[in-house]
């Protein structure tokens, strides 16, 4: 059998990837180590003693003699490093320690916040998706007044801040018309607006990337084929176009559900929604550290997942990347 030959494809293919899987894997352990010790360094710079915390907060008017309890109970009165490895090695074996302020188990807290959390997220993803896809194919093929208006469209919605666009979409169909409550209710009219705030910043950005992606795609050779056969523009966008632009859109995907898990601390602040970024904003305040560390763990971790899952939908939509991997 020489070298390069069909029967020596498939050890090539699996090499290649054995290799990629060692490379997410090292790559998905290198951020969440990261993570863990930007987390790790940063909260202990917000200002005020982690044992008062502990007892409740500066109010507690915890004695000398139970604060000195607290630190060795902890190991706060340990160095500074010794405290970051005794971390790194309770992380390791799953250990995420116990919430100073509720003083529940910290895998147990996120776990009952989770799910909301990626309903809302994932929802909101959805929701953007569907936007900038119907918007990104209105505005291509139209004329210069199309293409112009759509891209106003999508420079003003991703420019839009949460706060703001929470606070104008509050006003106008809770207020205004009555139409949706303004704080969610556990039920699916409570969280439209919370899903819509999340996504029309996020249906913006998207519109720009699939736009200019269509755009290209256009002009690609296999395109002029289709409408030389007397295929319509919109059976060309549908049949053909719309699985090759939105590659771009899909590798980003990663990257939008990471930032919609930072976006749904406002949201869910300003919604009175339970889930982890309303958690993330308390723990802060409270430097409830167990807790901050996880939540920005467990989003991380999301964001890996998300970006792997990604990469292995634009492979199967994209027969290019799979040959570029066999390599």
């Amino acid at each position: 059998m020489t070298p390069g030959s069909p029967a020596d494809r498939p050890s090539r293919v699996n090499g290649a990837a054995l290799r990629r899987t060692g490379l997410l894997v090292a790559g998905a352990a290198f951020v969440l180590w990261a993570v863990a010790s930007l987390t790790f360094f940063a909260i202990r710079l917000i200002p005020g003693d982690p044992a008062q915390a502990i007892l409740g907060g500066p109010g507690s008017q915890a004695s000398q003699e139970a604060l000195d309890q607290v630190r060795r109970d902890y190991g706060l009165d340990q160095p500074l490093l010794v405290q970051y490895l005794a971390m790194l090695g309770r992380l390791v074996t799953g250990d995420l320690g116990t919430s100073y302020a509720l003083k529940l188990p910290v895998a147990d807290l996120l776990g009952a916040q989770l799910g909301g959390t990626l309903l809302l997220a994932t929802l909101a993803l959805a929701l953007a998706w569907l936007l900038a896809l119907g918007l990104a194919i209105w505005s291509t093929g139209r004329g210069r007044v199309a293409s112009a208006l759509g891209e106003g469209i999508e420079i003003t919605s991703a420019a839009l801040p949460h706060f703001w666009l929470a606070a104008v979409l509050i006003a106008v169909f809770s207020t205004g018309l009555g139409w949706l409550p303004p704080v969610a209710t556990g039920t699916p009219s409570g969280l439209v607006l919370p899903v819509v705030t999340l996504a029309v910043p996020l249906a913006g950005f998207l519109a720009q990337v699939m736009r200019e992606s269509l755009l290209d795609t256009m002009q690609q050779p296999f395109v002029v084929s289709a409408r030389a056969r007397g295929e319509s523009a919109l059976g060309v966008r549908l049949r053909h176009t719309i699985r090759h632009a939105a590659l771009p859109a899909i590798s980003l995907s990663g990257w939008a559900l990471g930032w919609l898990l930072s976006g749904a601390v406002v949201v869910e602040t300003i919604f009175a929604m339970p889930g982890l970024g309303r958690t993330l904003l308390q723990a802060v305040t409270l430097r409830d550290i167990p807790v901050v560390t996880g939540v920005v763990l467990l989003v991380a971790l999301v964001y890996v997942l998300m970006t792997v899952l990604t990469d292995v939908v634009s492979r199967i939509a994209d027969p290019r990347l799979r040959q570029e991997g066999a390599r």
